[in-house]
């Protein structure tokens, strides 16, 4: 039997999120959220949580100081954009933020319906999983608006291939 036009909607609008922080453990989120959508239909999202530009005696450098970390912020989303699309095929949608990630994080699963699925890499070192994922698997559970995906940071290619 063929898909319902409504079934076959709803995979598209699949939206896999992923924090882009500056572990190294967020390319095999990328990775997984990208070949699940593919896999799957869906879409990968891409969020840059920046820090706010703080208190500045001279208005022009926290202006600048701002800008320079956005800059940063869309070159290196950019780079991960190109490696989404070359495996999905499709461009991811692209989300910067100011503010504290875990609540930049959370304001955001609750505007954005697109939304469906949160992928986040836990950390490969001993000292646990990272403090986003130790913050919204304990105190600010709760508040989680989609199911988590929690991908073990140190999946090589292969083993990403097969689990998704």
């Amino acid at each position: 039997m063929g898909e319902s036009a409504a079934a076959a909607q709803a995979r598209r609008d699949r939206v896999f999120l992923v924090v882009v922080d500056d572990s190294t453990e967020r390319r095999v989120a990328l990775r997984y959220a990208a070949l699940r959508a593919k896999k799957s239909g869906g879409r990968v999202a891409l969020l840059r949580v920046i820090e706010p530009a703080g208190q500045v005696e001279w208005a022009g450098v926290g202006a600048m100081l701002a800008e320079e970390r956005r800059e940063e912020a869309e070159k290196l989303l950019s780079a991960m954009a190109a490696e989404v699309n070359e495996i999905t095929g499709g461009l991811p949608i692209l989300l910067i933020r100011e503010g504290e990630p875990r609540d930049e994080l959370l304001s955001l699963l609750e505007e954005d319906p697109r939304i469906s699925i949160l992928v986040l890499a836990a950390a490969t070192g001993g000292s646990g999983p990272g403090p986003l994922i130790s913050a919204l698997t304990g105190r600010y559970a709760a508040k989680l608006a989609v199911p988590m995906t929690i991908v073990p940071g140190a999946l090589s290619e292969s083993e990403l291939e097969r689990v998704t």
